[in-house]
């Protein structure tokens, strides 16, 4: 508070007079005295060398700068590629990430990556597949461990079901990645009592695991990434044919010659519209203007009403030109 006092006096005191500016702000008649030694004694940072003040620094702010900085993806990447070039000199092992540069250089790798975590449907699908997994794995625990676990002259050699955990684990790792399913990965049950059974168990498993829940995944990443092309194609489109600011398109514009690049190039020009929002914010609050303060205000809430979507200079004279 008396950091900003000083500055309202510092700008206004010598055009209206420190009593004056005091009388406004409705100050005793301590705070009428700016000098040094006051000010000082008012502030104990400017007591300190170079006018070094901590409360001038703007912490939260600073904070979410570091956030921001942090959590950029482009960082993250330089930062892991400096850190693996600096290994690379230790062992030229770690050389080889570089070839991944390669392929973050095309721009249908990130359609590609977003694809298998666009749809949030495929991690329901995945429990779906662990939940699955496990009830055979319940089954083959308590029924089929002899197909699992081999012996030899008495003594265990493989012990692939010894206990819960192995079970559902070698399902998961084994019997999911198998083509045929747990069958292929398991001893033959031809001529044994619980050979019907092992049939049943095996092709249910086959069906329900390999063929339904693993093609369902694949067909969500698969519509994932038609979607987001399309999307892609879909702003593509609408940047070349559509005004940025507006939104009006270009057939509206090219009944004259010219006419929709005239008013993306004067009438309508992204570059100015960038340049008066840096204007704005670069300006002190208390030098706005009624229209500026109203956009400032607006651009703080994230309330683009301000600009004329679906409206131009040419709809509103549009009589007149007709």
């Amino acid at each position: 508070m008396v950091y900003f006092l000083d500055v309202v006096m510092a700008k206004y005191g010598e055009l209206y007079g420190s009593a004056r500016v005091s009388e406004l702000l409705g100050l005793d008649k301590a705070a009428l005295d700016f000098s040094s030694e006051a000010q000082r004694a008012r502030d104990p940072y400017k007591r300190l060398p170079c006018d070094f003040r901590l409360n001038t620094i703007d912490v939260k702010y600073q904070i979410w700068k570091l956030g921001v900085v942090f959590t950029d993806n482009s960082f993250l990447y330089l930062t892991w590629y400096m850190f693996v070039s600096v290994l690379g000199h230790y062992n030229n092992f770690f050389f080889v990430a570089h070839l991944l540069d390669i392929a973050m250089g095309f721009k249908t790798r990130h359609t590609i990556l977003s694809s298998v975590t666009h749809n949030g449907k495929q991690v329901l699908h995945l429990m779906c597949v662990c939940v699955v997994v496990y009830l055979y794995t319940v089954v083959a625990f308590n029924f089929f461990r002899k197909f699992y676990n081999k012996s030899e002259d008495g003594e265990p050699v493989d012990m692939k079901c010894d206990d819960m955990l192995t079970c559902y684990m070698f399902h998961m790792y084994v019997g999911v990645r198998a083509g045929g399913g747990i069958g292929d990965e398991i001893e033959d049950p031809a001529g044994d009592q619980f050979e019907f059974y092992r049939i049943i168990f095996d092709i249910t498993f086959f069906f329900f695991v390999i063929v339904i829940l693993l093609a369902i995944i694949q067909g969500l990443i698969i519509d994932a990434f038609g979607e987001l092309r399309d999307q892609q194609e879909q702003v593509k489109e609408d940047m070349e044919t559509k005004c940025f600011i507006c939104g009006i398109g270009s057939e509206y514009f090219d009944t004259v010659p010219h006419g929709f690049e005239s008013h993306t190039l004067q009438e309508h020009n992204l570059a100015n519209y960038l340049f008066f929002l840096m204007y704005f914010i670069n300006k002190d609050v208390t030098e706005h203007t009624g229209q500026e303060s109203y956009v400032w205000k607006m651009f703080q809430e994230r309330c683009w009403e301000f600009f004329p979507v679906g409206d131009c200079f040419r709809k509103q004279y549009e009589d007149q030109l007709s």
